[in-house]
């Protein structure tokens, strides 16, 4: 059976040193805490990962005036060739402006809404969204949304997803269900496998959020009527832990951490258990040196990652997509020009 504790999600995507990362999956119980400076810092480092990556672009777009990096099938990346009169030539009021870090994040935001949104027009299983949203992720940790349309990649992570998840569906359905050409997700198939140091394997909450429910079952002794309540905790757990994969959080946290996170925010709602009794009893049971208050800082931090979750809509990426359009191709910036000056005319 696949163990998270070996993983080299735990290893290398929880951004964690070793001996500090925790999970608690049924029966996978491993170090419970791991510092929250620990965790301060790590989604300190997380941030320069984007700043990095959005630099990058800016000097990109300084150096070259495009920022548009093309997939060949094989991988291989072709940059924007040195253009040696854009300094001496453009105006600078009229070149086109770089994404700012704020703007990129919530263009990131937009399309792991849409991850969700194909995942659930194809009836794919919560495992692939959860998936390809990770892989998402991780992709951005490297690559600026200027290098690489996110579009593009949102497309190959959920292609990836299901080949990973063993739920196959070929490019040419998934691009024609959702209008897109089929041949841009096999053409950025091998940069986002690359830039996932070919890391496939995904550990989400879900299977946690089972395990847990299963444990309740005999912490409150259940009758007929709990179990039903213990089915609604469960269904509402799940749709909690989709809004938290939508987060920071699945690179900061555990997949049990997420889970027992999105169980006592359902719990909230349905009134299950004594959620805090609930903890003592599994810590009694696994680490009875550790206090749940400990845990439970944890806990919130998740929570407050789902409270400020922020889902852009269409209208909101107006602008942003117009930017992105023309620093990713700067002729579509003139053509555009063009156009209203002929409308003046």
């Amino acid at each position: 059976m696949a163990d998270f504790l070996t993983s080299t999600h735990r290893s290398k995507w929880i951004f964690t040193p070793h001996d500090l990362c925790c999970s608690l999956e049924l029966k996978l119980f491993g170090s419970l805490f791991f510092e929250l400076i620990q965790v301060s810092v790590n989604y300190f480092v997380q941030k320069e990962k984007y700043k990095a990556a959005n630099h990058r672009a800016k000097q990109m777009l300084e150096k070259y005036g495009a920022t548009r990096v093309d997939v060949d099938l094989d991988g291989s990346l072709t940059y924007p060739e040195l253009q040696s009169d854009v300094k001496e030539n453009a105006d600078k009021h009229s070149r086109s402006k770089p994404l700012k870090i704020d703007e990129e994040q919530l263009l990131r935001a937009f399309y792991e809404f849409k991850i969700q949104d194909v995942c659930d027009a194809f009836k794919f299983p919560r495992k692939i969204q959860a998936t390809a949203l990770i892989y998402f992720k991780r992709f951005y940790l490297q690559w600026s949304v200027m290098e690489h349309h996110p579009k593009d990649i949102m497309l190959t992570c959920i292609y990836t997803a299901c080949k990973a998840e063993e739920n196959h569906v070929s490019a040419e359905e998934l691009g024609k269900g959702i209008d897109q050409d089929h041949q841009v997700i096999l053409n950025n198939e091998m940069v986002v496998l690359q830039s996932l140091g070919f890391d496939l394997i995904v550990y989400s909450p879900y299977r946690s959020i089972d395990g847990f429910i299963n444990d309740m079952e005999d912490f409150i002794y259940s009758n007929n009527g709990q179990l039903q309540h213990l089915k609604d905790l469960h269904e509402t757990a799940k749709m909690v832990a989709d809004r938290t994969m939508r987060t920071e959080a699945s690179l900061l946290f555990s997949p049990g951490q997420l889970a027992l996170a999105a169980l006592r925010r359902a719990n909230e709602e349905h009134q299950v258990v004594n959620f805090e009794r609930y903890l003592n009893n599994i810590l009694s049971r696994q680490h009875p040196a550790r206090p749940v208050p400990e845990l439970t800082m944890y806990l919130d931090a998740i929570d407050q990652m789902v409270n400020n979750l922020v889902t852009p809509t269409a209208a909101d990426m107006k602008h942003i997509d117009r930017k992105l359009k023309y620093c990713r191709d700067p002729g579509s910036h003139e053509k555009s020009k063009k156009r209203k000056h002929r409308s003046k005319d």
